[in-house]
């Protein structure tokens, strides 16, 4: 399996920390490299950020078109025909990103996933099923994709990890109770979850940027 392409960006030199960093369906491994620019690094070891882009495929909600996505929506109903195949392929390359972190000298405990909207759905799909625990998800307006098999797949040592997951109160796409309920799972299943939710729809906003900030802070 061939690695997917890449953006890296190094925070400072021979980086301990490597955040691999989803983007949303239709996006690319440029939509969230900006962000770095507001983000607050003081007191942080030098993080390693890698963007991935996501192979391109028809996605049936938008008429076939072809485009960047972790996996197909095929209903407007998120919750209803999953594409399974399509998560379980992205999961294995991010995995396969994660091992080039663990063979560049960066193990899991250093690694956090991270992703937005379909991104955040790769993040929850990959690090619950890790046998080893990341050092966090951060989890962007986004939800627990194929939780049935989450709910059995979900690993001891994941849980050791800790989430921030975040949602906007009218996001028109991926409606917030889809996320509470996502929320409510990960927390019945024992992890440990720091939730906040702004007046926004699906997008970030500054009181996001600075509550990331913080927990970066927090869990590095």
């Amino acid at each position: 399996m061939s690695l997917l392409q890449t953006i890296e960006k190094e925070t400072g030199a021979n980086p301990t920390v490597s955040i691999i960093w989803m983007h949303g369906l239709g996006a690319d491994a440029n939509d969230f490299v900006p962000m770095l620019h507001e983000l607050d690094f003081t007191g942080l070891p030098a993080i390693r950020f890698i963007f991935p882009n996501a192979d391109t495929m028809p996605v049936t909600v938008n008429g076939g078109y072809v485009m960047r996505a972790w996996y197909d929506i095929v209903a407007t109903d998120l919750g209803r025909q999953e594409d399974e195949g399509g998560l379980r392929a992205s999961q294995a390359k991010i995995e396969a990103l994660i091992a080039r972190e663990n063979a560049r000298g960066i193990p899991n405990e250093r690694i956090i996933l991270a992703g937005f909207s379909q991104g955040c759905a790769m993040t929850l799909q990959t690090g619950l099923r890790q046998s080893a625990p990341l050092a966090g998800m951060l989890c962007l307006s986004g939800y627990v994709p194929i939780a049935a098999q989450a709910a059995t797949e979900h690993t001891p040592a994941s849980k050791a990890t800790p989430i921030f997951l975040v949602h906007g109160r009218m996001d028109p796409v991926i409606p917030i109770a889809r996320a509470t309920a996502s929320r409510d799972l990960l927390v019945q299943w024992g992890y440990n979850v720091e939730w906040h939710e702004y007046a926004m729809q699906h997008s970030l906003c500054q009181e996001e940027v600075q509550h990331i900030s913080a927990w970066l802070k927090k869990v590095l």
